[in-house]
């Protein structure tokens, strides 16, 4: 399907357009529009928008996968192995790994997103991070080469990966496969989740993604009635020693241990230290419940999360000498 001056989506509901809108079904389809020489300089593969930060209109086109193929491919006592089409909703493949007692994805649910942009953006929650079940991620190249990365060829790091890299940009995710558990595990160690569990007479895996929605929606706001694109920025990890002259000056400072040497620290915290938390920047803010997310109070523009992404980073590091990074892309002309 190709669309022209088409509203290009995206979670923080900023209007804006791209020249030419590109949907394809299948691998064939993508290589079709490839052999025509209908994908137009410059161009550029999204999901559903909800990582992007557009500050300008597109001038250019934008591709959509409408893949929405669940396939198991193997599976032995332990393990099941699915390939799944980058045009599933993330949280629709969270919902029936659930409903078939498919053991991994749990603590993911409810994140924003498509499949395929959860492979580029190594989303994770709550102790879990997506390279953990992911075996490999199936690419076409814009002049109609497949090519099959394994995860260790993926360079998966917190919220990184090889794709992310403007040299890889001309890589289409088509396909994601992973392996999920067949046997009962979980991830309880994070946050407040074993605490919320209590409220429930036992653990399983509807359980357990109830409550990790339940979590995620008291402090997240909903982008259909507040644009956001969730977690705006990534948490710092910091040297230890650095960490540890901070802790002397905020006693009260709340971290992770990443390794030896390394410690994570949440910008939420940081931020809401600054005074950011509940404080508008014109039609931009700081959600009043969660400061490690931005939001669109209605009719914002890009450039307007910008300056206040800009405001907040400032403050940070001019208070604590850490500087952070948005976790969400910007995409300008």
């Amino acid at each position: 399907m190709e669309l022209y001056l088409n509203k290009i989506p995206n979670t923080f509901g900023i209007e804006v357009t791209a020249a030419r809108f590109l949907e394809y079904d299948s691998e064939e389809a993508l290589c079709e529009m490839i052999a025509a020489g209908r994908i137009t300089v410059p161009y550029l593969h999204i999901g559903c928008g909800s990582n992007l930060l557009f500050t300008t209109d597109y001038e250019g086109t934008v591709l959509h996968s409408h893949i929405h193929s669940i396939e198991v491919t193997a599976e032995d006592e332990e393990n099941v192995w699915v390939r799944v089409g980058a045009g599933v909703v993330w949280d629709d493949f969270v919902a029936y790994c659930v409903d078939h007692c498919w053991y991994g994805a749990e603590n993911l649910s409810l994140i924003p997103g498509e499949v395929g942009a959860s492979a580029v953006q190594n989303i994770g929650a709550y102790g879990v991070e997506v390279k953990d079940l992911i075996t490999s991620v199936e690419t076409i190249h814009v002049e109609g080469e497949k090519r099959v990365f394994s995860v260790a060829e993926c360079g998966y790091a917190y919220r990184k990966s090889i794709f992310k890299q403007p040299e890889m940009k001309d890589l289409f995710v088509t396909y994601v496969n992973f392996r999920l558990g067949k046997k009962e595990h979980y991830m309880l160690d994070y946050g407040t989740i074993r605490e919320e569990l209590a409220k429930y007479p036992q653990v399983d895996l509807r359980t357990l993604r109830r409550v990790i929605i339940d979590i995620r929606q008291s402090k997240l706001p909903d982008p259909e009635k507040l644009g956001n694109a969730g977690s705006f920025f990534m948490n710092p990890i910091v040297p230890r020693m650095q960490f540890e002259a901070l802790q002397r000056m905020f006693p009260t400072m709340p971290y992770y241990d990443v390794d030896a040497g390394h410690v994570k620290i949440p910008a939420g915290w940081m931020i809401e230290q600054c005074g950011w938390k509940g404080k508008a920047l014109g039609p931009a803010a700081v959600h009043e419940k969660q400061a490690l997310v931005l939001v669109n109070l209605g009719g914002a523009k890009g450039t307007n999360i910008v300056a206040l992404s800009d405001a907040v980073r400032t403050s940070v590091r001019e208070r604590f000498g850490i500087e952070i990074y948005p976790e969400v892309n910007f995409i300008g002309n």
